[in-house]
């Protein structure tokens, strides 16, 4: 994959992260936004990091003590974990959820 073809994929992977959180409630995720870096924030300090790492063109998402990369599959048209094949939003739902506690799904509207 070229860089420019990279850099168009992670940019709309961190606006569509973009548009899911905007769905949460500030008071109990937060979240900013600086080039190609998203730091999700919960009430209690607590932070989750996805960021993109142009020179392996890939996604990187760190959860505490966690971590995985994605790279961009062609056939599916998603980011997928390099070890296992889990989807990207797959897992950033399931992490924010069992911060959260409770059930939290992936969609384009928000939370």
């Amino acid at each position: 994959m070229d860089a420019q073809r990279f850099l168009g994929l992670s940019r709309a992977c961190i606006a569509e992260v973009e548009d899911w959180l905007e769905g949460f409630d500030p008071d109990e995720l937060d979240y900013t936004m600086t080039d190609g870096v998203v730091t999700l924030e919960f009430a209690d300090g607590t932070r989750f990091v996805l960021n993109r790492q142009s020179g392996n063109h890939q996604m990187w998402f760190a959860a505490g003590v966690s971590a995985w990369h994605y790279d961009f599959d062609e056939a599916s048209e998603r980011w997928l974990d390099a070890r296992d094949g889990h989807a990207l939003q797959d897992r950033l739902a399931a992490a924010v959820g069992e911060k959260l506690g409770r059930d939290v799904v992936w969609s384009n509207t928000g939370a």
